[in-house]
């Protein structure tokens, strides 16, 4: 399939159609078969057609991981700020936060660790609210 601009030379409108081929659209017109929608004139010609230019994927790519990046760096930043204002209680994270909501434990900060998707829907059913962010290792790049 190939896609040309064609100009009607009587009223000067300009429009795109669609052809199986290059020798299809000057069959159809040496048969009278390619008119202008505007004016019916058979007077049409094909103009310079530019062609369709595909993304670079390379830069794409480059995008995409200086994206990545990005959200990697940001991630990180709420880390730190985690690490610098709340308690890490580890595996303990779920038997922690019951003791702080239930006030057999005090605690000035807030606290993080590790629970699994079950223990956070089971405190959430408590009324105890969590909330989960993804954390990267400090090894990985």
């Amino acid at each position: 399939m190939i896609k040309y601009q064609l100009k009607c030379l009587n009223c000067e409108n300009i429009f795109d159609s669609w052809f199986s081929s290059s020798k299809e659209f000057e069959k159809l017109q040496k048969m009278k078969l390619i008119n202008c929608m505007k004016c019916n004139s058979l007077k049409i010609e094909k103009s310079i057609m530019s062609p369709t230019i595909l993304p670079n994927l390379n830069s794409s790519k480059k995008y995409n991981l200086m994206k990545n990046q990005k959200v990697k760096s940001k991630i990180k930043e709420f880390q730190k700020f985690i690490k610098n204002n709340f308690d890490y209680v580890g595996e303990n994270f779920t038997y922690e936060a019951r003791s702080i909501h239930y006030g057999t434990k005090k605690s000035k900060k807030g606290i993080y660790g590790n629970a699994t998707k079950k223990d956070i829907r089971e405190l959430k059913d408590e009324g105890i609210e969590t909330s989960t962010i993804p954390w990267i290792r400090d090894k990985e790049n």
